[in-house]
């Protein structure tokens, strides 16, 4: 009983925040990106560029929910509802501070590049936020998703790729006059990025895990039929006690280092575990040797 109650309380603390952390999404594109003329990467990017062609009659907010429903569509013919189930949710959110926020007259920060260094910061550690609680925001999210599930590559070059392919279409629109503007939505994506990974771990990229518990085949199972991330078992000995047991020892994503502290807790809370960065991870389920080479 006490072990559910538990569990309810985490998932209502992440859906809560999730719900919250998404607002900066909103306030960020329309009172700060929209008012400079500045175009981010990725669907922000995309639906703005749509917002401007438009004349500003197709709002942000009804061409971010109407690629992102389509986007989802296809990630649960793909992946399943299961999968998919909090990207419905995190495209509510999105959606809704899109709506409630409406577009300025004039810029809240008349500094273009002010503005968007404090655009990146606020987006980047609300979506960080977003992300460690298990969340996500749809858009290139789902296209990440659908890609890792057949391919275990990096999406960071790919996703860059597109960023940069977006924010340079914009250069055909009447409302971006100036090269600034274009490098203005570089900088934009660049800190936004960085604002992600300082929330997520400070750059990290992955993390290496060794769990010591008598309990190593129930935490071990957990991993692996939760997270679908593989666990090697190594003998272990106690020099004091000299008692035979199991050392676990596994590498995930950074965002996936709290779930594993979450079933180490349901387990084993007196678990000893020790996390270590790391970095340069090839293989099943990171990137593959080739993009090393």
């Amino acid at each position: 009983m006490e072990l559910n109650r538990k569990k309810i309380l985490i998932e209502f603390k992440e859906l809560l925040l999730i719900a919250i952390c998404s607002m900066p999404y909103g306030f960020v594109v329309n009172q700060v990106l929209i008012p400079h003329a500045v175009i981010g990467g990725g669907l922000t990017g995309l639906c703005e560029i749509i917002y401007f062609a438009s004349g500003e009659a197709i709002p942000i907010w009804l061409s971010s929910l109407s690629i992102n429903l389509m986007l989802a569509i296809v990630a649960v013919i793909i992946l399943g509802w299961k999968t998919c189930i909090r990207t419905f949710y995190g495209i509510f959110w999105m959606t809704v501070w899109l709506r409630l926020f409406t577009v300025p007259e004039q810029p809240l920060i008349s500094d273009p590049f002010m503005a968007i260094i404090l655009a990146g910061i606020l987006n980047g550690a609300g979506l960080g936020i977003v992300y460690a609680n298990n969340g996500n925001t749809g858009g290139t999210d789902i296209v990440a998703m659908i890609v890792n599930k057949y391919r275990h590559l990096s999406m960071g070059k790919a996703l860059f790729f597109i960023d940069i392919v977006i924010i340079g279409s914009a250069w055909s629109l009447p409302e971006v006059t100036r090269v600034e503007q274009l490098l203005f939505g570089l900088c934009y994506v660049f800190v936004e990025t960085q604002a992600v990974d300082w929330v997520l771990g400070r750059g990290r990229q992955s993390v290496q895990f060794f769990i010591f518990s008598p309990k190593y085949n129930e935490i071990a199972e957990a991993i692996m039929t939760r997270l679908e991330r593989g666990v090697t078992l190594l003998s272990s000995e106690g020099a004091y006690t000299h008692r035979q047991s199991k050392l676990i020892v596994l590498v995930v994503r950074r965002s996936e280092a709290t779930k594993i502290y979450r079933i180490v807790q349901e387990i084993d809370p007196t678990a000893f575990v020790s996390e270590t960065p790391t970095r340069g991870v090839v293989g099943e389920g990171f990137e593959s040797i080739k993009e090393r080479t």
